[in-house]
């Protein structure tokens, strides 16, 4: 909601329209990460020679949120430490969507990349 000032002097609320503006991302992590023992706990189907990574949702740009990880803003340890690229393969034909779609899709993908064997790490 947003006030603005009507033309007759008086205040009016302007409802925003919510915008589908949520966006899935995976980070391809090093495989590094599997050194450590919460990563590898956490993954108890990985098939070695898969790749790592890291899903998540934002609703910024994926490209920014990797710079706010890598840079330490509220960035996730394993990104920050390990992260190595976006892999837009995996999630950009979903984006973007609505904040329950992007929730809802978030885990989708870890699960289905646990599925496929790979290393996953979701905050």
């Amino acid at each position: 909601m947003r006030a603005v000032a009507g033309t007759d002097g008086e205040s009016r609320i302007i409802v925003m329209a919510r915008r589908n503006h949520y966006n899935v991302y995976v980070i391809e992590l090093s495989k590094d990460v599997l050194h450590e023992g919460k990563f590898k706990k956490c993954n108890p189907g990985y098939i070695p020679g898969k790749p790592c990574v890291y899903v998540g949702m934002t609703g910024l740009d994926p490209d920014l949120r990797f710079d706010k990880h890598k840079a330490g803003i509220q960035s996730n340890r394993y990104v920050k430490e390990y992260g190595l690229r976006l892999w837009p393969d995996l999630y950009e034909a979903f984006n973007p969507m609505s904040y329950d779609e992007a929730r809802d899709k978030e885990v989708e993908v870890g699960i289905d990349l646990r599925e496929a064997g790979f290393g996953v790490w979701q905050a």
